[in-house]
């Protein structure tokens, strides 16, 4: 349907004529009005426990076909027209440029007689991994993903050793896919030793020796390979030099072990492969075979889908683990190969009300605690008698503290929202740790501020939030303010830099990170919280940040966003259409969007865990439907403004999620502001996304919130708004 809203240079007209009367403005924005592309309707509809549902933009969903390609052109088309008229969209764009463009690094780790470790040296488009030889100070490139293509769009996804770090594994991912290809090379000469394996999805790559190694994928499936349902994951064993044709299925071949998701891992020694079976994204079941013995069968550790769990380390035949069984915030257990059921585990780190993230080196076991979301960290022995606590640089997040066996030094980092990422070296005997890296970047964190608040959701339950501004701040309700989320799937927002951030810091702005139930901040129970019939309570937890916002004077109504990717996709697109008021602009990022068939396409049936599907039985049907962005887009209600971003080679959410949103949408808009998609080309989900896409999606995501809050120049240039 053609819908009219108010372009770029009528708002500039009505601007300079601020003192005109409102019919005079009218007037003009119906002069210059521009349209939507047609976006056809279909009959499709579908019946659920009685109830017919009808999906109107269903053919928007065959990724393959011409149409939806056409659709696609001309969607974008409207899109970047839009966005290229905003006048600082380019200045933004130049001071993502100039504050990205500072040298990066990971973390070092040994392999062989290399310490191998990535690096940008400003915008390269992919890290390039380099390494030095033990004793040498000389670093040399080992493997650069930016000659992979020309524009940075295939990327390196993994990249496994064998134990003596003679050989290597990495994979490719090409335009953003979850497929990829695995590359195996002789390390010293970076030169492939064999045919590159294909479609390999959802995988590690776990060696034995040097004779082959461990890894997961599905058969290809028919019709799309980006939007095709896979449901059943395989592990595989391949032996180096032979055709991928020949590796012998290791598990998942047969209707008694079908996963969607498995994959399989080595001790250190190499004495035991631990197996991973589950059907959704959370809960495993858990499988050994001692590799010592020729001919051992395959031994079940945990026999249900109930808890999450994880061999981490092994003395011999005594292995570490790490489970969340009667023990929502994690805990480590140890427990004999000979017996290695739950009921003869012991615990080493035990239960506490904080969350536990477990890791291991140098002889030692690392307990890093969430603590509101904050980092904490112990060192343990392997006994589980406490060493120490780690007095970490400041209050934000750790990561690291792990190693091999032998290690005695290792490196960690750590981060808040107004301190960049840096790197320490960590003795593990003494516990001194000194600066090993600092990155020089041009953004003054002392300019700068954090702070943490706690307000009350719907329910009355409390909730975090850290809030960033510049110090000096006025609490007038006029700043423009991101509210990010994502409120799913055990995953916890901690406190970490970001580049993109600082530029909109330094424009004057407010960022605010609200966790939410959902979440993995306190655990399963928080976690459990806002699953499946309970999936409002993060939306209510959303709504009821905003309304903080609002009423602590940090912002309003017309100078909010809201902000989120994937399931934060979702939470964007639920709260804007439950209270469309509440925000002026709304940002979806490759959202599941589509409640009622987000389990048809690719692995999606695997997130049910989080969300029930439309399937399970009428209720659930019905508080899905309830609540699904695409089927809650209302006739004749003006939404915010709204830019739907989605990715062509996204085949983790599919953008036919986007699309229908996005149809919706201009459907049944009523009012001047945008409601637009924005989708890349030659992108997935966002792992392996090259710097220069990153840096122009971010600038259309800045420019377009900004305009759409009325400033006619950067805030930070002190010119009033439109």
């Amino acid at each position: 349907m053609k819908k009219l809203i108010l372009p770029l240079f009528a708002a500039a007209l009505l601007v300079s004529a601020c003192n005109s009367d409102k019919k005079e403005k009218e007037v003009m924005a119906e002069t210059v009005a521009f349209q939507y592309p047609e976006t056809t309707k279909g009959t499709v509809e579908d019946t659920y426990f009685e109830t017919k549902v009808s999906d109107p933009y269903r053919w928007l969903e065959d990724d393959r076909s011409a149409e939806t390609e056409s659709w696609v052109k001309a969607q974008n088309k409207v899109t970047f027209d839009y966005l290229k008229s905003i006048p600082y969209r380019e200045e933004l764009k130049n001071q993502l440029e100039k504050v990205w463009n500072y040298e990066k690094l990971s973390r070092p780790f040994k392999e062989g007689n290399y310490t191998y470790f990535y690096k940008n040296d400003g915008l390269q488009n992919q890290y390039v991994v380099y390494r030095k030889k033990e004793g040498e100070d000389t670093e040399q490139v080992f493997i650069d993903p930016n000659t992979f293509s020309d524009d940075g769009t295939v990327s390196m996804a993994g990249l496994n050793f064998s134990n003596d770090g003679s050989r290597a594994a990495y994979q490719i991912s090409e335009g953003g896919s979850d497929w990829r290809k695995v590359i195996v090379i002789n390390t010293e000469s970076r030169e492939a030793i064999e045919d590159t394996l294909k479609n390999v999805k959802f995988s590690g790559v776990s060696w034995k020796g040097n004779d082959g190694f461990y890894y997961s994928s599905y058969d290809k499936p028919e019709g799309s390979e980006l939007s095709a349902k896979t449901d059943q994951h395989k592990l595989y064993y391949h032996k180096t030099g032979t055709p991928q044709s020949e590796d012998k299925i290791i598990f998942g071949a047969t209707p008694e072990q079908k996963h969607r998701y498995v994959s399989g891992y080595l001790t250190e020694d190499e004495s035991y492969l631990l197996l991973s079976a589950s059907n959704s994204t959370s809960g495993n079941k858990l499988f050994m075979k001692d590799l010592s013995k020729k001919d051992s069968p395959l031994v079940t550790i945990v026999d249900n889908e109930d808890s999450d769990t994880y061999v981490m380390e092994n003395e011999g035949s005594k292995l570490y683990l790490v489970t969340n069984l009667d023990a929502p915030n994690q805990k480590v257990v140890m427990t004999d190969a000979s017996n290695p059921t739950p009921e003869n585990w012991k615990d080493v780190i035990p239960h506490t009300e904080n969350v536990l993230s477990a890791s291991s080196g140098g002889g030692y076991l690392f307990a890093e605690y969430m603590v509101d979301a904050i980092s904490k960290v112990i060192q343990y022995d392997m006994d589980g008698k406490e060493v120490r606590e780690i007095k970490l640089p400041g209050v934000g997040s750790a990561g690291g503290f792990g190693g091999k066996k032998e290690d005695k030094e290792m490196y960690f980092s750590f981060t808040n929202y107004n301190t960049p990422s840096s790197i320490y070296k960590f003795d593990a005997e003494t516990g001194e740790y000194e600066s090993y890296w600092k990155p020089a970047i041009d953004f003054n964190s002392d300019n700068y501020e954090s702070k943490q608040v706690f307000y009350n959701s719907k329910d009355g339950t409390k909730i975090p939030m850290i809030i960033t501004y510049k110090k000096g701040t006025e609490l007038n309700g006029k700043n423009p303010t991101i509210l990010y989320g994502y409120g799913g799937f055990n995953i916890s927002l901690t406190p970490s830099f970001s580049v993109i951030n600082s530029v909109w810091l330094e424009q004057g702005g407010v960022y605010a990170v609200a966790n939410l139930r959902g979440g993995g901040e306190y655990g399963k129970e928080w976690h459990d919280a806002g699953t499946q019939l309970k999936k409002q309570n993060v939306f209510d937890d959303f709504i009821a940040a905003a309304e903080f916002l609002i009423s602590e004077k940090y912002t309003s109504s017309d100078y909010l966003a809201i902000k989120g990717g994937s399931n934060g996709g979702l939470l964007v697109g639920a709260t804007m259409t439950q209270r469309p008021e509440l925000m002026k602009v709304a940002i979806p990022a490759v959202g599941v969007l589509d409640m009622l068939r987000y389990h048809t396409f690719t692995a999606g049936a695997g997130w049910a865990y989080d969300y029930g599907t439309a399937e399970d039985n009428k209720e659930m049907f019905e508080y899905l439907k309830g609540y699904s962005p695409v089927h809650n887009v209302k006739e004749g209600v003006s939404y915010p403004a709204t830019l739907v971003i989605t990715g062509d080679h996204d085949d983790r959410v599919v953008p036919a999620h986007s699309f229908k949103f996005a149809a919706e949408l201009q459907d049944k808009h009523k009012g001047s502001t945008p409601v637009m998609i924005r989708i890349e080309t030659d992108a997935g989900h966002g792992a392996g996304k090259p710097t220069s896409k990153i840096i122009e999606e971010n600038a259309d995501v800045f420019a377009f919130t900004l305009y759409n809050m009325g400033f006619e120049k950067l805030p930070n240039n002190e010119v009033n708004q439109k």
